[in-house]
């Protein structure tokens, strides 16, 4: 049982990896293709729906999952199968309505998105985009349902195959259709991006085909297990819809934290741009910081918080079990890892930040300068992640809600004044704060109801900041001796400059943590594993 469990986990998470590396690199075609005045007309019509679609699906497919696997375990399969019937027909009706309200709203967006005329998009364009992503919403919603199913019958191939082949439709569509509007038929960016947010939908498509056929495939087994169903369970649907919106709502919260955040840019950014004389530079600027810089900064965090965030059913059964002392371990190993990974990561992207950003967009040093500034946020996502996951470990979940709100706040009242004292980094600086005020409130009330101090965190993160600080010294020096031979303003030979540079980073910071024997403490089942491999003690 156990080896089936960490087999479809590790299914699950590699189709989750494939799926997330596939949505970066596509960026550098699209890019090319349409683009900063394309770049942020796609992102005007994706930070709304990124909301709409995380509220309406959010934690679906893994509350579903828990409470199918829960009631599968008891023998009632009846109860997962009604479940099921009913739960599609709500999400069809779900995604329904946030089609309406996502097409209906697109006209009041954006109008406060393009404020001047001065910019380079104007309204007409934004609603375009804005309503052609929306028709994704109609079956997304839906799709996750059927995931939940599969999950909670152990069975996640379907999930990870299906979330794979959606992301590659949606990118050969996305990538196809731009190419053969702008190269072949000559036609507008606008055109090219409205096709580019209409391949969400297409997208979703080939990922439900995918979905049909398991459930063809796998009917005559599920319909056996359902022969096989106890019947003494009773329960109304309206209690099944509780539990799962309860173990739904976390999931929600996390989910459009950063899309929230990104929304408060998108409603005030170029307005305020335009009130300090930059509105033909206001669309270019939010493109580079919201989509080609967050695009690259979300790389570490998305590996550092898979990584961490295993951790924490580990943390809930020690919490539920009142074991203080394992609960410290395990929260100063997640926090103690989640730095080791992010903190380097961070560095690397900063002192690289023209070759990275040449690599995927271009040579372009205003966007250079606003990765470099915007690095460090990534730091801040992956704890806010983090310990968001263990609030909801702990069963302290609600308290996400309230740091999230007060974080957001700020962000909305400091956003304004911030761009209009430093531009494009103004915007960075509210980001910060709100995240930053939202994590102290959440390691706060970690400090209370988990009994937990910081004192080993403080000093472990103080040996790992001394490393990464080396490390980033050394990249640094490499990075200048090696541009003076090898060109940052081409995207092949930028590539080959960020391969060594993080070859000569990666040996300088495993080095030190081998010498310190740091990652003997952080990693101590994988270090093991690798000693028995090598054949070493």
């Amino acid at each position: 049982m156990g080896s089936k469990l960490i087999r479809g986990t590790m299914i699950l998470t590699l189709g989750t990896y494939i799926s997330k590396i596939l949505g970066l690199f596509y960026v550098i075609p699209f890019n090319a293709l349409v683009g900063t005045q394309g770049v942020a007309l796609y992102q005007y019509g994706y930070v709304p729906y990124t909301i709409f679609i995380s509220v309406a699906t959010a934690g679906i497919p893994m509350a579903v999952s828990k409470t199918i696997s829960k009631y599968n375990a008891l023998e009632e399969y009846a109860v997962g199968r009604r479940l099921f019937k009913t739960g599609l027909a709500i999400m069809l009706a779900t995604g329904l309505l946030a089609f309406f309200f996502l097409y209906m709203l697109a006209p009041m967006l954006a109008e406060y998105i393009i404020p001047d005329d001065d910019l380079t998009s104007n309204v007409n364009d934004v609603i375009s985009v804005i309503r052609a992503v929306s028709f994704a919403l109609i079956i997304v919603p839906f799709m996750s349902l059927f995931r939940g199913f599969f999950q909670g019958h152990g069975s996640m191939g379907p999930s990870a195959v299906s979330q794979v082949i959606e992301q590659v439709v949606r990118i050969v569509f996305l990538l196809l259709g731009a190419f053969i509007v702008l190269k072949i038929l000559n036609g507008s960016t606008v055109f090219a991006v409205q096709l580019a947010t209409f391949a969400a939908f297409i997208g979703a498509i080939g990922g439900l085909v995918v979905l049909f056929w398991y459930w063809m495939k796998r009917k005559p087994y599920l319909d056996a297990l359902l022969a096989q169903d106890r019947g003494k369970v009773q329960i109304s649907l309206s209690q099944m819809y509780k539990e799962i919106v309860i173990s739904a709502v976390p999931f929600i919260i996390v989910g459009i934290a950063i899309p929230l955040f990104q929304l408060v840019d998108m409603l005030t950014f170029n307005k305020t741009m335009a009130s300090i004389g930059l509105a033909k530079e206001a669309e270019a600027f939010y493109a580079m910081l919201n989509f080609n810089s967050h695009k690259i900064v979300i790389i570490p965090v998305s590996f550092a918080t898979a990584f961490s965030l295993t951790l924490v059913p580990l943390i809930t059964r020690s919490f539920v079990n009142e074991d203080h002392t394992e609960l410290r371990l395990q929260l100063n190993q997640t926090f103690q890892v989640l730095l080791y990974l992010t903190l380097p990561a961070t560095f690397g992207i900063m002192i690289l930040a023209e070759p990275m950003y040449t690599f995927f967009y271009g040579h372009n040093e205003i966007g250079a300068n606003i990765l470099f500034s915007y690095a460090p946020v990534a730091i801040l996502y992956a704890l806010f992640s983090v310990t968001a996951a263990i609030l909801q470990g702990i069963n302290r979940q609600k308290f996400t809600v309230l740091s999230l709100l007060i974080g957001l706040l700020l962000k909305m009242i400091l956003n304004i004044p911030l761009i209009e004292a430093f531009q494009t980094n103004g915007s960075i600086y509210a980001t910060s704060i709100g995240y930053g005020v939202a994590i102290l409130i959440n390691l706060l009330i970690i400090r209370y109801y988990a009994y937990y101090r910081y004192r080993l965190v403080y000093r472990r993160s103080l040996l790992i900041f001394i490393f990464a600080v080396i490390m980033g010294v050394v990249v640094y020096l490499s990075y200048r001796i090696f541009s003076l031979f090898i060109p940052v303003d081409n995207q092949i030979t930028a590539l080959i400059l960020i391969g060594i540079c993080a070859v000569i980073g990666a040996v300088v910071y495993f080095y030190l943590s081998i010498k310190s024997r740091l990652i003997y403490f952080l990693f101590p089942d994988q270090v093991k594993k690798l000693k028995q491999r090598l054949g070493t003690n």
